[in-house]
């Protein structure tokens, strides 16, 4: 093989590597800034003892009304009472987004039964991925 080739081929696995590192460490960043402590903001409402997810939306948000929702109501259907879905908008409560560090919609947050984060997915999760999601943490 053309040696320039190999230098290329190495140069962009170096490249992914490194972003899906940067990835990697800003989602732990975001979930370990919000554990321990106090009741993190926006889970007020939330029933003690259930693990719940926290999900981020936006009324004109496309993939959230034709994917997301029904994903969630998936889980729901399959899961019941046990888990609980906190949906903040975040044109309503930017403060919250930027709490938690919501840069887009849909993003979703796995919150365990003592109200700690534990996972966060950005963009479209689906029902399957949130319910492996709740049952690591349940």
């Amino acid at each position: 093989m053309n040696p320039e080739l190999l230098g290329r081929l190495a140069a962009a696995a170096v490249i992914i590597a490194g972003g899906l590192l940067a990835f990697r460490v800003v989602n732990a960043g975001l979930l370990r800034r919000r554990t321990g402590g106090a009741t993190p903001r926006g889970l007020e409402t939330a029933r003690p003892g259930v693990a719940a997810v926290l999900y981020f939306t936006t009324p004109d948000c496309q993939p959230c009304r034709t994917v997301q929702r029904p994903a969630l109501a998936q889980l729901k259907s399959r899961l019941g009472d046990g888990f609980q879905v906190i949906e903040v908008d975040c044109t309503r409560r930017p403060d919250l987004a930027d709490y938690w560090g919501v840069l887009s919609v849909p993003t979703t947050f796995i919150i365990d039964a003592d109200g700690r984060p534990r996972h966060v997915n950005h963009g479209v999760t689906s029902a399957e991925k949130l319910f492996t999601q709740l049952s690591q943490v349940s």
